[in-house]
């Protein structure tokens, strides 16, 4: 049975940051000679989803759909399902697998702790009484995704010492990251390390480092540290095994895992998501508690 796995990835106004998509799927590739990988974007890139799934469906019996994905919000839970269920109507002889996105799990904290040991040991006096911790994450108008960011940080504050680890958002929600700088701030931190909850280089992240480059000017006492994003490290490729995986029904179980919302009836309320993914703050794009 020939499978084709098909890495959706979000898709950016900078080149470098599909690029990057592209070589980490040239090294998932490498990991697993015998995958056929294939890349598509949701937006924002050449290939997009329709024509990624046309291609993945014309040779395969089986599709399994991954997002390459941190949160799960309008993208994970409505539009990629809805492009999947387009696909399957169109390719009824066609198996179509749906794998969980990255979530905020085991894996991501420990690249977490380990970007911030890195910058604990660059800086001057590394005492984490003093210095404060900043999760900076996109923001999202669904709030279970923004609740993965805040569920990280504490997960992240419970293994050290800091006695601040803080959320902030560089869009759709709030604190933002200048706010809570000015918390930490009148709090006593004499050094924040800026932690960006992001997986490839974008727009977003050349924002973040000229905030930080103005956050520097502001406060020429506070010793800032800005991390990198995740990029390329062996638990991404390892989470992604594992949602193949588990997908498949491979996993011990031997039973297909759904993504959450999967196969939802309250998706089809949402339908027009396939024709444009904003949402204003606070419109209820999926809540299984809702009346229908």
């Amino acid at each position: 049975m020939k499978d084709t796995i098909l890495l959706v990835g979000h898709g950016s106004r900078v080149p470098s940051g599909n690029l990057e998509i592209e070589k980490f799927a040239q090294r998932w590739r490498a990991r697993h000679s015998d995958w056929d990988i294939q890349v598509c974007f949701i937006e924002l890139a050449e290939t997009l989803l329709a024509e990624g799934l046309e291609r993945a469906a014309r040779d395969a019996q089986r599709v399994t759909v991954v997002p390459l994905i941190l949160n799960a919000a309008g993208h994970v839970k409505m539009e990629i399902p809805s492009y999947i269920e387009a696909a399957r109507a169109r390719y009824p002889e066609v198996q179509f697998f749906y794998a969980r996105h990255l979530g905020g799990c085991e894996p991501i904290l420990r690249i977490l702790k380990r970007r911030l040991d890195q910058a604990m040991q660059e800086m001057a006096m590394p005492d984490p009484t003093t210095t404060g911790v900043i999760l900076l994450s996109r923001g999202s108008s669904d709030r279970i995704a923004n609740g993965d960011v805040a569920k990280m940080a504490r997960w992240l504050w419970e293994e050290s010492e800091h006695e601040l680890v803080d959320i902030a958002f560089t869009g759709v929600t709030h604190p933002r990251l200048e706010r809570v700088v000015q918390w930490h701030v009148q709090r006593g931190m004499t050094q924040i390390v800026v932690l960006p909850y992001y997986l490839f280089n974008g727009r977003l992240i050349e924002r973040i480092q000229q905030q930080l480059a103005r956050l520097r000017t502001q406060y020429p006492h506070i010793c800032f540290a800005l991390t990198d994003y995740f990029g390329f490290e062996d638990e991404i490729y390892e989470l992604l095994d594992a949602r193949v995986v588990s997908a498949r029904g491979e996993a011990a179980d031997d039973s297909p895992a759904l993504m959450e919302c999967d196969g939802c009836k309250y998706r089809s309320l949402a339908a027009t998501v396939v024709n444009g993914h904003h949402h204003p703050r606070g419109h209820r794009l999926h809540d299984h508690g809702a009346q229908p």
